[in-house]
């Protein structure tokens, strides 16, 4: 493992596990907000274990993924708008959980990715 890829999976991991510590203390705005997070970092593992490449911003992940990777640029499509209210509105378990179950997608593909 090269010291990119160690720091990518490092990232990811602490987002996921300060995103569960927050999300079992029912603190669900920074519980989805950390989750987006890991998801953003699994998926910046995935496209750099795809390709050798680190996305360089939201949109840059956003355009990689939807040209190589539809199932994440659907996933990532569809979380986007609910770490952006995270902001500006209270979350509530449920929205907490659809990030979470995400976060957990993404870990699995990059797991497999990494058996290959």
């Amino acid at each position: 493992m090269n010291e990119r890829e160690k720091i990518l999976q490092e990232n990811f991991k602490e987002y996921l596990d300060y995103a569960e510590r927050a999300f079992q203390e029912k603190k669900y705005n920074p519980a989805l907000t950390l989750f987006f997070k890991a998801i953003c970092a699994g998926v910046d593992l995935y496209i750099f274990l795809q390709t050798g490449e680190v996305p360089s911003s939201h949109t840059h992940r956003f355009r990689i993924t939807q040209e190589k990777y539809s199932t994440i640029y659907e996933l990532l499509d569809r979380d986007f708008p609910f770490y952006q209210n995270s902001y500006t509105h209270r979350m509530n378990k449920e929205a907490a959980e659809v990030l979470r179950n995400d976060a957990y997608k993404i870990k699995a593909m990059v797991e497999r990715r990494k058996e290959r």
